[in-house]
């Protein structure tokens, strides 16, 4: 095993972004350091393509600005600078790599809401999230159980 399989294996991906598709719309919530201050920025738009390679996965987000003009951000799935990611919506599409978004505008630019998907993903969020209040109460309980009987141990010398 070589160096760089090494550091990937040691990678953890960033707990704050959920499962991403391309379709989903999403608000990527960026930490952006200036000199000594830091600042949180948020970039929403459309995933257009996912990209996986253990420490290089990322994923592209394309959004419209002003005068109709295209912007399109690349951020690596374990980037620590990433607070979170929000998904809003999914849509449904038949492609991996959404490029062919780049040449439409208006209402052709549109995506059919998946619904599906959305109502999948709360539940699943909600499951997750049901699990991990209760692993943090458990945690809480045995902390103070380990507290009572260290204080129990010093009364009683």
């Amino acid at each position: 095993m070589n160096l760089v399989e090494s550091l990937e294996k040691s990678l953890q991906r960033n707990e704050k972004i959920p499962a991403l598709r391309p379709g989903d719309t999403v608000r990527v919530h960026q930490r952006i350091v200036e000199g000594d201050r830091e600042r949180i920025q948020v970039f929403q738009g459309t995933v257009i393509r996912l990209r996986k390679g253990g420490a290089n996965s990322s994923f592209t987000v394309r959004r419209i600005a002003s005068n109709n003009i295209g912007v399109e951000r690349t951020y690596l799935l374990h980037s620590p600078r990433i607070d979170k990611v929000e998904v809003t919506r999914h849509a449904k599409v038949r492609r991996a790599q959404l490029y062919y978004f780049r040449n439409l505008r208006g209402k052709s630019a549109r995506l059919k809401e998946d619904l599906s998907v959305s109502i999948k993903a709360k539940a699943a969020a909600s499951a997750l999230a049901a699990t991990a209040n209760a692993a943090r109460q458990a945690e809480r309980t045995a902390q103070a159980e380990a507290a009572s009987t260290s204080t129990e141990q010093l009364g009683a010398e």
